[in-house]
């Protein structure tokens, strides 16, 4: 089976998170920074957690599943013990189209979670179709050292000067403002940025 990849824009959109223990809180973390609306439903929660909900950043039900709480969901993610409750919400979403995660549980997923590096807006996904978890990892660590934090803010120089370039009054010939994009995109550019960040007194801009 090959697997379609994809980031997708959760903000604004309800996501049903069941259970609330350690991996319920790390997914729910990266809901949040996503700007999800995040329903959690579960017996008990971590203390975070349920620090959350007491400050509404999300929606706590303290109770088992129910089939009604995947109507209104755009994706659901169940962190549980319990193959049977994992099957339950797995059928539920399947039964509304609505994509399903269960943690460590293949069989009662739509898609997995990928091992993910992230350097602000800039995210490298990598995924074995479930294969080799632990060959994901090793591949993130390998990326982590290879694109380090800098990496940040020269995306954020990048976004800029295209920004910079897309609302000039005169913008030229579009092939001309690719290759320019592309150039300040290159290897020797960051090089020339990283070694700027490290002397200031070398100079500034990208350009």
């Amino acid at each position: 089976m090959s697997l379609f990849p994809m980031f997708v824009k959760l903000e604004g959109r309800m996501v049903l998170v069941v259970g609330a223990g350690a991996i319920a809180e790390q997914k729910i973390d990266g809901l949040l920074a996503a700007r999800a609306r995040v329903k959690v439903v579960a017996p008990r929660a971590t203390a975070q957690i349920a620090k959350w909900a007491l400050c509404e950043v999300l929606e706590w039900h303290a109770r088992p599943f129910e089939p009604a709480d995947v109507d209104g969901a755009y994706l659901v993610i169940t962190a549980t013990s319990a193959p049977g409750v994992n099957s339950a919400v797995y059928q539920q979403a399947e039964a509304r189209q609505i994509f399903c995660n269960a943690v460590d549980d293949l069989e009662n997923c739509h898609f997995y979670y990928g091992s993910v590096v992230r350097r602000g807006d800039l995210q490298i996904a990598i995924s074995t179709n479930g294969k080799s978890p632990a060959l994901a990892q090793r591949l993130r660590k390998q990326l982590e050292a290879q694109f380090g934090p800098e990496y940040e803010s020269w995306l954020e120089l990048l976004g800029a000067a295209r920004e910079t370039l897309r609302a000039a009054e005169n913008p030229g010939d579009p092939e001309s403002t690719k290759r320019l994009l592309h150039r300040l995109a290159s290897e020797n550019k960051f090089e020339q940025y990283r070694q700027q960040t490290k002397n200031p007194s070398a100079g500034k801009g990208i350009v």
